[in-house]
């Protein structure tokens, strides 16, 4: 006998309907899984034959054919254990039909994911979010999921949840004997909350008044930072507090960054959102792939997992040059395209790159209180570690000198992120009413060069100074447009509806001290 159930794929980020067909036929009892399947759905075979004896259930011995369609879909991970399972159950007769109706209706109408024990309980099975994301896209009214993972599942509007933990208790709601009840997502889930707790604020960094405005600068925008001092000056404690001055996430923004964490296995049952601004600190040693994303089978790197947060890369030259040079694309266009054999496949990557470096290799070229012992060649070499197009695309050049010892010793507190969160709420405001009407810009840094014109008026007073800053620091067009959106969020931290000179000078004292030379 022939049974069909429908399951799901994850291609990137979005998901694939899978059909999964069992025929039950004659001769020797064999158990074959067709339709490009890995390893993991290979697997299935042993994990569904005991789950279905541990739940009472008759395992038939017969030859028994899986096929999931369509067949030139690659299938991954153990999401299809739940599926092949019922559709097993369906062909031998054990529970009613596709087209029988049951407690939930048609059960075509339905969408089975999750990885079976081999007692017949369910585990947790990643990218739950985007497999229900395209039931609803399908208009399938029903999900049969996990029970750990029914709270993720429904962050999705408009489909059913039905939370499950073992096969069994699947068998009797499907036989019409004991219904399982629809999950009800917590309406506080869904209520980011407005004050979050911080490992690091501005106010634990001593001084360096001149670096927390040129970051405040940057959350307001969200533009790229390059952090350049001697080593204990701060940089790295700086870096780690720009999270507490960034807006909270949005709901969609957060549902964005929850799909992506739901494919890489990093949520959790207690945590099925992500509430925070995800912030990013990878290792210099972390590897191409690691970074931008990749595989045989692709998967997200580290400036897909900082979507809408912060991608940090301490001691940036020690990064490997071409590991560095990938980012140039993702800087500009905020997604990465990954190609390989099997196919292609995007991923979003709108992060603010935060990056840290000391001026030479022992970290002093700059430091007044204690000689560098780099040669002019040594600092050199280590300076063109980064490329002039990736420094083109960083908009904020500052520099962290070493903190003075009254600066150490002052037992005043600085000013706190929430009070710097607040002025950044405010900039963030301005702009989300300018592009209102814009799907894909949400601030500043965003902006194209046709909103670059619309919006980045500067004012007559101030057009000597921005003609002759272009002459004299050679800007580049890329330059000059980022010189403009950097004014355009100064301008709206104070609340001006035009760029004035003053704004347009404090942009332009943020771009690297070499290109007056």
């Amino acid at each position: 006998m022939l049974a069909k159930a429908c399951s799901c794929a994850v291609i990137g980020l979005e998901g694939a309907l899978v059909e999964v067909e069992v025929d039950i036929g004659h001769g020797l009892p064999a158990f074959s899984i067709v339709g490009l399947p890995d390893a993991a759905v290979n697997e299935a075979k042993e994990r569904v034959r005991a789950a279905i004896k541990n739940s009472g259930a008759i395992f038939p011995l017969r030859r028994i054919t899986v096929n999931l369609a369509p067949a030139d879909l690659r299938k991954a991970g153990p999401a299809y254990d739940l599926p092949i399972a019922i559709a097993i159950l369906m062909a031998s007769e054990q529970i009613p039909a596709l087209n029988a109706t049951g407690p939930t209706g048609d059960t075509e109408g339905a969408l089975f994911l999750g990885e079976l024990s081999l007692d017949g309980s369910l585990r947790h099975t990643h990218g739950i979010l985007p497999m229900v994301a395209l039931a609803r896209d399908r208009c399938i009214g029903a999900v049969f999921v996990p029970a750990r993972d029914a709270a993720e599942a429904a962050l999705v509007e408009e489909v059913t949840v039905y939370p499950v933990e073992h096969l069994a208790q699947l068998m009797a709601h499907l036989r019409g004997e004991q219904a399982i009840t629809s999950y009800l997502p917590d309406a506080s889930l869904l209520a980011l909350s407005e004050e979050e707790e911080h490992v690091s604020d501005l106010a634990d960094v001593r001084g360096q008044e001149h670096v927390k405005r040129a970051l405040e600068v940057a959350a307001s925008g969200a533009h790229n930072v390059l952090m350049q001092g001697p080593p204990g000056s701060g940089k790295t404690l700086l870096a780690r507090a720009m999270p507490s001055i960034l807006p909270r996430l949005a709901l969609d923004e957060a549902l964005e960054v929850t799909k992506i964490y739901s494919i890489s296995g990093m949520l959790t049952s207690d945590q099925p959102l992500v509430r925070r601004r995800p912030f990013r600190a990878p290792h210099h040693t972390t590897s191409h792939a690691g970074l931008v994303g990749g595989g045989r089978w692709p998967r997200p790197g580290e400036i897909s997992l900082a979507h809408r947060g912060v991608l940090f890369l301490d001691e940036l030259p020690e990064f490997g040059q071409n590991v560095l040079e990938v980012l140039r694309q993702p800087l500009e266009d905020h997604i990465v395209t990954i190609s390989r054999a099997q196919g292609t496949v995007t991923f979003p990557a709108n992060f603010m790159l935060i990056g840290a470096m000391n001026p030479c290799p022992c970290g002093y070229a700059t430091d007044p209180a204690r000689e560098c012992t780099c040669s002019p060649s040594t600092i050199a070499r280590y300076q063109k570690r980064l490329s002039g197009p990736l420094l083109d695309r960083i908009d904020i050049h500052v520099e962290v000198p070493r903190i003075a010892y009254e600066k150490l010793t002052d037992i005043r507190d600085g000013e706190r992120s929430v009070d710097v969160r607040a002025r950044v709420w405010g900039a963030r405001e301005r702009q989300a009413q300018r592009f209102a009407g814009h799907p894909r810009v949400r601030c500043n840094a965003e902006m194209g060069p046709a909103d670059v014109r619309a919006h980045c008026a500067v004012e007559p007073a101030a057009q000597p100074l921005l003609r002759a800053a272009t002459q004299r620091l050679q800007l580049s067009a890329r330059a000059f447009h980022r010189v403009l959106k950097l004014a355009r969020s100064i301008a709206d931290l104070a609340g001006a509806e035009t760029i004035a000179a003053p704004h347009l000078a404090e942009a332009l004292q943020y771009r690297p001290h070499g290109e007056a030379e």
